[in-house]
């Protein structure tokens, strides 16, 4: 079956089933090679890419069935899934280039993506970021560090501030997060120059942001204040915050309220 042409059952008409992802590697600042994978739209081709970043940051992205990577190739997307420096899954030395003062590494690898995209046949100027927790830093970092690469970002329980995140996240969390972002103590000041916030009014690319009430790693008052700066400006912005959820989406209902209007919000920004 023709890759995008759906089979006809009867009177109901089934998708076509995400293809094995290509398993590429992207030439960075440095000369390091960020893994990344590359699923094809499965519905006629937007000739739009959104790169879907992982949390963590120590996570990974797998080839795995993912019902989002599913829906965004569905539709009409290339994603592309990268274990940006700082994943697991690539020994040690990968997973810890990314600590502490060599945080902004990981979001220069997202510069190198959005560079290599042609090599894909991918245009660059139509690619939107896509990421939750830590991946959700990395949406709002890629807009703010690097404001003239990304059309558009879907931010999910992500990280506005290094400094009001470890303020004000759950004792335990800040411990651990401490050791990987820097200590309030002694390096706010890297801290400060690291985080979105502080580079908001360099932003221009609309934001589609959604958080729980009762977030109890990422407060909600990460996502407010992304959305009231951005909103003071002009910029698109919209902000949906669920009453009944944590870090993320658990509720079915709730993923089938936020995620379609996601989709939605990516088709006006970026077709």
């Amino acid at each position: 079956m023709p890759n995008g042409e759906p089979a006809a059952i009867g009177e109901v008409e089934v998708p076509v089933a995400l293809e094995h992802p290509e398993s590429l590697r992207v030439p960075s600042f440095d000369g390091e090679q960020v893994p990344v994978f590359v699923f094809r739209p499965t519905a006629p081709d937007l000739g739009s890419t959104v790169v879907h970043v992982h949390g963590g940051p120590e996570g990974a992205a797998m080839r795995i069935w993912s019902p989002i990577v599913s829906s965004l190739a569905g539709e009409g997307h290339t994603v592309v899934v990268p274990n940006v420096r700082g994943s697991a899954g690539y020994g040690k030395r990968w997973y810890s280039l990314d600590d502490r003062e060599l945080r902004l590494d990981s979001v220069k690898d997202l510069a190198a993506i959005n560079a290599w995209l042609p090599t894909i046949d991918a245009d660059p100027k139509r690619a939107a970021l896509w990421g939750g927790s830590y991946g959700g830093y990395m949406v709002l970092a890629g807009v703010a560090f690097q404001p003239e690469l990304w059309a558009a970002g879907v931010d999910i329980v992500g990280i506005a501030s290094l400094v009001t995140f470890l303020e004000n996240t759950s004792d335990y969390r800040r411990a651990m997060r401490e050791r990987e972002y820097g200590y309030l103590a002694t390096d706010r000041e890297f801290l400060e120059s690291a985080s979105p916030l502080s580079r908001v009014d360099d932003i221009r690319a609309p934001l589609f942001v959604i958080h729980g009430a009762n977030d109890p790693r990422v407060p909600l008052s990460e996502a407010e204040q992304i959305t009231e700066a951005l909103t003071r400006r002009g910029v698109p912005c919209e902000l949906l915050v669920y009453p009944d959820e944590g870090h993320g989406l658990a509720k079915l209902t709730n993923r089938l309220d936020a995620y379609p209007q996601a989709f939605s919000f990516l088709r006006d920004h970026l077709v």
